[in-house]
């Protein structure tokens, strides 16, 4: 199996580039799964059952989106689905990165929950690969690429996790992702759990059972977040311009440290400018048969977003 992962502060492209690798036959094109996870305790072990059980939970973040009326626009959970009238309660992978794939992401679902509580007792790192494994010899695909918003913020643990993967890292210039980050309430959520991470030390999403919460800190909280807090976050692009600097840290902070064996960086405003060109590049790293028939067939679709900087 072929694993690779784009690592990208987010809001720069990188579903685009994700939604174009869909259509590479071989390939599975996983959207927002490993942002998704919990990172606190990737080593310790547990059994097939367990993971299962965790991925069978709502994610958090996604959930409280839902809860105060500002569902993310990745969400391609359809309206016939299981969970339609329940939206809050969709299992973690479910509404992005399993509706992305299919139309009928419930089977798919129910296929992965014949075969997932089967695997061995593992860390988390460990499960989370033999997943995305799964999940592509289910769908015939002999690789996956991984794509998650915001995973410059982790690149450290995806480098050591997976030191065999190839890596694309894609950036964009920080004023128009900040831009565009300001508008996208999962962004808005993201800036206000790295302040909270900054402030208090933790990430208020990923408190356990017990954990302390000082009164400063409650506001943060997923039961108490609001619509009007967050959209408050969005007025201030400076924010969002720290943010992009504080990922872009974390990454390339990490890549120097960890030089992954493949490495590919790509700039956004490069694949605007020449989309053919820089996909063929693409092709070629992830190792697609035909990389440049790929690119012809794709390249039509870049587009810049309106208002962008070119």
């Amino acid at each position: 199996m072929e694993r690779s992962i784009i690592i990208s502060s987010g809001r720069c492209g990188s579903t685009m580039l994700s939604d174009l690798i869909v259509e590479e036959p071989d390939t599975l094109s996983a959207q927002e799964f490993f942002m998704a996870m919990p990172w606190r305790s990737t080593g310790e072990a547990l059994s097939g059952s367990a993971y299962w059980e965790f991925m069978s939970r709502p994610r958090a973040d996604v959930a409280t989106l839902f809860r105060i009326g500002l569902a993310p626009e990745e969400v391609r959970y359809p309206t016939t689905g299981r969970w339609a009238t329940d939206l809050g309660s969709m299992p973690h992978v479910m509404g992005i990165t399993l509706a992305k794939l299919t139309d009928d992401p419930d089977t798919l679902y129910d296929r992965l929950g014949e075969r997932v509580p089967g695997f061995p007792r593992q860390s988390m790192v460990r499960h989370h690969q033999d997943f995305l494994d799964v999940l592509a010899e289910l769908l015939g695909r002999r690789r996956w690429v991984e794509r998650s918003g915001g995973s410059s913020l982790i690149t450290a643990r995806l480098l050591a996790g997976y030191p065999s993967a190839r890596i694309i890292y894609l950036t964009r210039n920080w004023a128009d992702t900040a831009r565009s980050m300001s508008r996208h309430p999962m962004f808005q959520l993201v800036q206000l759990r790295t302040e909270a991470l900054n402030r208090f030390g933790v990430d208020p999403f990923e408190l356990a059972p017990g954990d302390p919460v000082t009164d400063e800190m409650r506001p943060y909280l997923p039961e108490r977040i609001d619509a009007v807090r967050l959209r408050e976050r969005g007025a201030d692009p400076g924010k969002f311009v720290h943010l992009c600097a504080f990922m872009s840290g974390q990454a390339e902070q990490a890549l120097a440290d960890s030089p992954p064996a493949h490495l590919l960086t790509l700039a956004y405003e490069d694949v605007l400018l020449d989309p053919v060109g820089q996909l063929t590049r693409v092709g070629e790293f992830l190792l697609f048969d035909d990389p440049a028939g790929w690119a012809d067939q794709v390249g039509a679709r870049v587009k810049a977003p309106a208002g962008s900087a070119r």
